[in-house]
């Protein structure tokens, strides 16, 4: 491994960065400000960032191993990269010597001095968790509704798409792409969480694989959850965690970023679902993320919300 880890960690803390050095400084102060019986480790893969972001690293923070990147090669690339810089998929690495955990984590973090821990000991009481998330909260308080969530599966996708999830967000036909009618505060099990902080467990590495790379930005975490629960993991939501999710820090601007969902959302449908679906809802599934996709993307063109940026990730 080229971290050099002299001993295995309790979790290795994988953060692909863009151009968000100020936000990621915060975000490593507050993991090396973690509490508690946990030996971790961390590494930083920056996606080629304009701003001071590698040199702030390489000043600041000692401890993160570095990977900078030539090109922005992608969300899941990236975290891929860190994967197999602590071991995870390398066919010679015993699993005595991997982390016990992996934990993604985005730049536009900020962690309690306990969350790490207390996330771990979450793992540790339930042994058939392959992937558990927290509560993400942001600036505002308000909840960040990406934290917990069902496959987006065709039926789900459509009421998603057509806007009844946020028509009636307490239904639990319409609105189960955020499962907006679970009480935000109660320890669930759930389809998946959000990428933002994502919790596996190094088995559930060792027999789904890593990160699919087809991906560019969006929809990884959802497919890696699939695959993962496919294999008979469990995938928990535990809001007894908060952690503040700044959230697109790097692509709330970015049109390609906003072009990488709806190709996404196409990916993910193509993977799991195509197979067994009649080939008229395929076509109105097709048509219907092409039409609301393009409409979404005009709108949002028209209102002027698109700075030029031709590279993200966030």
């Amino acid at each position: 491994m080229s971290t050099q880890l002299t001993a295995p960690v309790d979790l290795a803390v994988i953060i692909v960065n863009y151009n968000t050095s100020g936000l990621l400084r915060d975000c490593l102060n507050s993991v090396f400000a973690s509490t508690g019986n946990l030996d971790l480790a961390v590494c930083v893969v920056d996606n080629a960032s304009p701003d001071d972001s590698v040199a702030m690293v390489r000043a600041e923070f000692p401890r993160v191993h570095l990977i900078a990147n030539a090109e922005n090669v992608g969300y899941p690339a990236a975290n891929n990269q860190g994967l197999r810089d602590f071991g995870f998929a390398a066919q010679d690495a015993p699993a005595a010597r991997l982390p016990r955990y992996a934990l993604l984590l985005n730049p536009d973090t900020v962690l309690p001095a306990t969350a790490l821990a207390e996330m771990c000991a979450f793992m540790d009481a339930h042994p058939r968790a392959g992937v558990s998330g927290p509560k993400l909260v942001r600036l505002d308080g308000s909840l960040d509704k990406a934290c917990r969530r069902s496959f987006p599966t065709p039926e789900t996708s459509l009421w998603h798409l057509l806007g009844l999830d946020r028509l009636f967000p307490r239904s639990r036909r319409f609105a189960r792409y955020n499962l907006s009618f679970l009480d935000p505060d109660a320890v669930t099990r759930v389809d998946a969480v959000v990428g933002a902080f994502m919790l596996v467990r190094r088995e559930a590495i060792e027999q789904a694989g890593l990160l699919d790379e087809t991906f560019f930005m969006y929809g990884e975490d959802l497919d890696w959850a699939k695959r993962i629960t496919d294999c008979g993991w469990e995938v928990w939501y535990n809001p007894q965690v908060t952690v503040l999710h700044i959230k697109e820090a790097a692509s709330r601007h970015s049109y390609r970023a906003r072009v990488a969902f709806y190709r996404a959302l196409t990916i993910f449908y193509e993977k799991h679902y195509q197979a067994t679906t009649p080939f008229y809802l395929d076509w109105l599934i097709r048509g219907g993320v092409r039409f609301f996709g393009g409409l979404d993307l005009l709108v949002r063109r028209l209102r002027g919300q698109y700075r030029a940026v031709t590279r993200t990730q966030g």
